[in-house]
């Protein structure tokens, strides 16, 4: 409440600043809003020299304080202020008014051997420009200037190489990652730039890189286990299976024995880097897996691997870990690396088949069916006119909403078509055909169900419709099979023609109704079949089609057992019969 006085103003600015890094050292978490403290400051800086300043933002206020204030008592707390204030506006990303406040606190002739530097960014030319005032031994600092002007310098390279990073200006985010990295830091910020750098190399196409980067990053700081995650996925994109199983089993290690904490950042100092570095993109890459999720993802590149029982084993003990409440571990910001659970369980179902537990994956996909069955309505419409608008209109979020449902449905019919295709499929390998004819025929009515209820489907119904095309045509080729296997070769003949009108191209309904029509006494139908299929009407372009869609993993295996496993065989058999019908002919 005392009125300003210009003696007493260097002793109120230097406790000001002090109190400020103080409150910020103490509260230890990222630096957001305004500093109010350091305005008003500036305000009685003002109201000493005779003149006001209330109505001026805060970038304004700087410049006239600057600019109008001379006295050369003031000039090195309120360089150290202002060394503050950039602080707070780094924390905000305001980069623009942190570059206009250097310029102001650097003379003319500094700033133009800053301007001439070539290859160095701008912003970090001006920072490294200033001068940082002596400090009076009367007068101690919380924290020096000098101090202070090395940590915006480190914040500076690694806020601008995050940006470029995600910008995709690799080469530029590189240069400004390393910068930061050989500034004044922590090892816990430097474990994290040097993350920021491996996933800029991994971007790059330079994976040896990025796993160089990423090793230094747990050296630093064996705590940063975000590093182990990166280092998982650069070796599964090389395709590394053995050094990506590795890497993940160490994070499933350690985060159960250890969960993740925070490193101890170095005490001396208040201001840190780790407080005015905070965006989406660092947060994303830093992000932690739950032991659940890195779980299954254990259980995924297994399945996928071939790795039978190793998968089965990473996939119960998920499912036990679902006991345990999965939702208190996984977060709910779609960041999760969890596909839905009834597509865990479907993946769960198939590692089981290929196991050879045939009645365990039957189990499981019951779990599925059980509980998707009630979520279903009873009449499922998905209706062109419900597509989302490109822009707002009056309504829209309404239909937006029921095609959110209508998708939330189909999902569900989805899964438990799966889940009775699989079941068809365990109930045929241990010898039931007849209970698997039963299972695949529930799965074929799924299909019956979508059809009577379902209108022309929106592109964002496009990739569940394909999925339970698909189921419907393995269901269809199953069922077949089991047909022939009890020796009802119509209805198997019926089965593998209706599977080509869904499938024209799918080569294992042609070669299984190439053997139906064969079994039936057909054979001039079946050998001018074979005929135009192995010209390449269909096998090939059928192949291709097959590669070019992506398949739901838990599908994979449904589709391997679907092949036809007796093309030698019967082409031999056809060629035989071709080669007699020819011999008479010419005879």
């Amino acid at each position: 409440g005392l009125p300003a006085a210009l003696p007493a103003l260097p002793l109120e600015l230097t406790v000001l600043y002090n109190s400020l890094l103080f409150t910020v050292g103490a509260s230890d978490s990222v630096i957001k809003g305004e500093a109010e403290g350091i305005r008003q400051g500036l305000l009685r800086v003002l109201e000493a020299c005779g003149t006001c300043g209330q109505d001026l933002g805060t970038e304004e206020l700087w410049q006239k304080v600057l600019q109008e204030v001379t006295v050369e008592e003031l000039q090195a707390p309120l360089h150290c202020l202002g060394a503050l204030q950039a602080a707070w506006w780094l924390a905000a990303n305001r980069l623009g008014s942190v570059a206009g406040l250097f310029q102001l606190l650097s003379p003319a002739e500094d700033l133009g051997r800053a301007h001439s530097s070539e290859g160095q960014n701008k912003l970090l030319s001006v920072i490294k420009a200033w001068q940082v005032p002596p400090e009076g031994a009367s007068l101690p600092l919380a924290q020096s200037a000098k101090d202070l002007k090395e940590i915006l310098c480190t914040a500076t390279a690694f806020l601008q190489g995050l940006q470029e990073l995600e910008a995709g200006n690799f080469p530029t985010a590189l240069s400004l990652l390393q910068e930061a990295a050989g500034g004044f830091c922590s090892k816990k910020i430097l474990a994290q730039i040097y993350i920021c750098l491996g996933c800029c190399a991994q971007r790059m196409g330079k994976p040896q890189t990025a796993l160089q980067h990423l090793k230094w990053a747990l050296q630093v700081d064996l705590q940063c286990l975000p590093a182990l995650s990166h280092v998982a996925a650069v070796y599964h994109e090389l395709g590394e299976t053995d050094a990506e199983m590795q890497a993940l089993t160490l994070l499933y290690e350690a985060l159960g024995k250890n969960p993740p904490a925070a490193t101890s950042s170095s005490p001396c100092f208040l201001m840190q880097t780790e407080l005015l570095v905070h965006t989406p993109l660092l947060t994303s890459l830093l992000r932690h897996h739950h032991p659940s999720e890195v779980k299954y993802l254990l259980a995924q590149r297994c399945l996928q691997d071939g790795r039978v029982a190793d998968a089965v084993e990473h996939y119960l003990d998920f499912l036990s870990l679902l006991q345990e409440g999965l939702q208190q571990q996984v977060p709910l910001d779609g960041s999760s690396v969890l596909p839905r659970i009834p597509e865990v369980f479907l993946e769960a179902a198939s590692a089981l088949e290929q196991a050879g537990r045939h009645q365990d994956a039957i189990t499981v996909c019951e779990e599925v069916i059980r509980r998707t069955t009630d979520l279903i309505p009873r009449g499922l419409r998905v209706e062109e006119r419900l597509a989302q608008p490109e822009c707002p209109l009056p309504g829209a979020g309404l239909a937006g909403g029921l095609l959110s449902q209508k998708k939330e449905s189909l999902c569900c019919l989805v899964w438990r078509a799966a889940g009775y295709l699989h079941q068809g499929w365990a109930w045929a390998k241990l010898g039931k055909s007849k209970e698997a004819v039963t299972q695949f025929s529930r799965e074929c009515l799924e299909d019956a169900v979508f059809r009577c209820f379902c209108l022309p489907v929106t592109e964002y119904l496009q990739a569940e419709v394909e999925v339970l095309q698909k189921i419907r045509l393995l269901s269809l080729i199953g069922r077949g099979t089991q047909f022939l296997e009890l020796g009802r070769h119509k209805e198997a003949l019926l089965d593998f023609q209706h599977s080509l009108q869904i499938s024209p191209d799918d080569p294992a309904a042609a070669s299984y109704l190439v053997q139906a029509l064969w079994k039936l006494n057909r054979k001039q139908e079946a050998a001018a079949l074979w005929q135009k299929f192995s010209q390449g009407s269909c096998g090939e372009d059928g192949q291709q089609q097959e590669q070019g869609r992506v398949l739901p993993l838990y599908l994979v295996s449904c589709l391997e057992q679907a092949m036809f496993p007796h093309s030698e065989p019967l082409a031999r058999s056809i060629q035989d019969y071709l080669g007699g019908a020819a011999q008479d002919i010419s005879s």
